[in-house]
C-alpha cells in the first residue's frame, strides 16, 4: 500500500475535513503541473503558503518531483517585501497578489516569477486586467484538496489570456445535471484516475468549451452557492462578479431564509470609518444604490448588513457558511 499522507479541505462552506492521501497520487500531480508549465530541474521556487493546506504541501512536492531549488518565506500578504530573488515557480492565493500590487517594488518582484500561479479564490477584474500586462506567465487554478490541488489552468496575462480553464493532462471532463435550456452547463465531473480513484461530481457549475477540439469549461457558480429566490435560482458568485468592478469596500453575498421569497440575497459588506451614525447610513445607502444600478432587479440584496470584517477561512477564501450565519441573524 502507498504511504499516505493527512491533508485538510478548505472549510469554505463548512468544517473543514481531513483526508488521507496517497503520496505516489501527489507526485503525479506535482508531474502534472511542472510538464504543463516547463519547469526545469535547478529551477527556483517560492512557497510563501502555509503548510497546513494542499496548496502549501504540493509546492514541496513539486520541488521533489522535478529537483527545484525552494525558497521558503513565512506566509504573509506580502510575501516579496523582503524578497529579490530571481523567482522560476511561485503559488499565491489572490490576497497575497492583491496586496503585492499596491506595493510598487513588490509589484514589480511579481511580475519578474517565471509562472505565478493563483489560487484559492476568485480573482477580480481589476486584478484580471492589471495582469493581462505582465511579461510573465500568469495563471488561475482550478482545483480543490480532492484532486491533489489544481486540474486546469487559465491564461491570465498577454495575448493568451482566457476566461476559460484547460485541463492538464490525463483529465477528462463532463457535465451532469446539465438544463434542457443550457446543455452545455451543469455540474462539473472530473475524471483523472492518477489523482482520484473516483469519479469527481464536483458542486461547481460549469460551462463547457471546444478549442482546437479540447475540452475547457468556466465556472458560473456552486450548487451550494445558489440563491433560490421567489422561483429564481441566482449563483452567488455571479453577482459578486457583476458588483467587483463597482465596488471599492471589501463585501460578499449570501442568504437568508424569507416568508415570502424562500431565500432572499444579502450583502455583507466591511465598514468604513464611522464617526457617527449618520456616516453609516449614507455609506450602506451609496451601497444599495449601486447595486440597483447594476444588477437585475431579483438580484438586488434585500438587505446590506455592515461587518467589522468579511470572513475567511485560514487559506483565504470566503468562509460561505458563516457569512450565512451572520445574514440570518
Amino acid at each position: 500500500m502507498d504511504e499516505l499522507i493527512k491533508v485538510h479541505t478548505s472549510g469554505s462552506t463548512g468544517q473543514p475535513k481531513e483526508m488521507l492521501v496517497e503520496k505516489s497520487r501527489m507526485m503525479a500531480s506535482a508531474r502534472m503541473t511542472c510538464d504543463f508549465l516547463g519547469l526545469r530541474p535547478g529551477d527556483t521556487a517560492l512557497l510563501c503558503m502555509p503548510l497546513d493546506y494542499i496548496a502549501g504541501k504540493m509546492m514541496l512536492v513539486r520541488c521533489e518531483e522535478r529537483n527545484m531549488k525552494l525558497i521558503r518565506v513565512t506566509p504573509t500578504n506580502h510575501p516579496l517585501a523582503n524578497l529579490d530573488s530571481h523567482i522560476d515557480f511561485a503559488a499565491m492565493v489572490p490576497s497575497q497578489v492583491y496586496e503585492s500590487l499596491k506595493v510598487p517594488t513588490e509589484r514589480e518582484r511579481l511580475s519578474r516569477i517565471g509562472n505565478l500561479i493563483i489560487g484559492g479564490g476568485a480573482i477580480s477584474s481589476d486584478m484580471e486586467r492589471e495582469l493581462k500586462t505582465f511579461p510573465n506567465a500568469v495563471w488561475s487554478t482550478y482545483g480543490m484538496t480532492e484532486t491533489l490541488s489544481h486540474i486546469a489552468m487559465r491564461r491570465l496575462s498577454g495575448s493568451t489570456a482566457s476566461q476559460f480553464y484547460t485541463p492538464l493532462d490525463g483529465v477528462q471532463l463532463s457535465i451532469t445535471d446539465s438544463e434542457k435550456e443550457h446543455p452545455e452547463k451543469g455540474r462539473l465531473v472530473i475524471d483523472a484516475p492518477h489523482l482520484c480513484a473516483q469519479r469527481l461530481i464536483t458542486n461547481d457549475i460549469a460551462e463547457l468549451h471546444y478549442e482546437n477540439g479540447i475540452c475547457q469549461f468556466r465556472i458560473i457558480g456552486r450548487t451550494d452557492n445558489v440563491i433560490c429566490s421567489g422561483g429564481i435560482k441566482l449563483h452567488i458568485e455571479e453577482i459578486e462578479e457583476q458588483l467587483r468592478p463597482h465596488l471599492t469596500a471589501d463585501f460578499c453575498i449570501t442568504k437568508r431564509t424569507d416568508a415570502k421569497f424562500g431565500e432572499a440575497v444579502v450583502m455583507l459588506v466591511e465598514r468604513v470609518n464611522e464617526s457617527t451614525s449618520g456616516r453609516a447610513g449614507e455609506f450602506l445607502s451609496n451601497i444599495m444604490e449601486i447595486c440597483r444600478n447594476i444588477l437585475p432587479r431579483y438580484s438586488v440584496p434585500k438587505q446590506i448588513i455592515s461587518v467589522t470584517q468579511i470572513p475567511h477561512t485560514p487559506n483565504g477564501k470566503i468562509d460561505r457558511a458563516t457569512a450565512m450565519k451572520v445574514a440570518e441573524n
